[in-house]
């Protein structure tokens, strides 16, 4: 993936996602929250960000909000992607593109947790 090099290219980014994604603000399935402060951009928060947008597109699945959030103040784990899903908030810490692409294909999509990357529930 290209390095984005401006704060417009990051939005330009973000728009392009919510277009495609038709994301909602209302009642969806899925809530897709990234930990997107400083640390888990320096962490690679992009491009785990890209990957699981790019993920819901392959896969075709739009009843997912994704949120974009600060620091929750789990730097040593980040990446940090929370998904809510069934009233239950699961959060798995150093999400690389690679596991972000598991998470929405088991959990996201088929509602299974990955056990193995979990580091919080709620």
């Amino acid at each position: 993936m290209e390095k984005i090099k401006s704060i417009e290219e990051l939005r330009k980014l973000r728009e392009h996602a919510r277009e495609s994604l038709k994301v909602r603000s209302g009642e969806a399935k899925v809530k897709i929250m990234v930990s997107m402060g400083t640390v888990g951009i320096a962490a690679g928060a992009r491009d785990t960000l890209m990957a699981i947008i790019s993920e819901l597109e392959k896969r075709q699945f739009h009843d997912a909000q994704i949120v974009e959030r600060g620091s929750l103040g789990l730097d040593k784990e980040e990446p940090v992607v929370a998904v809510e899903r069934d009233n239950k908030t699961i959060f798995y810490g150093k999400v690389t593109a690679e596991m972000a692409r598991k998470i929405v294909a088991q959990h996201v999509i088929n509602g299974q947790i990955v056990s193995e990357w979990v580091i919080a529930k709620e």
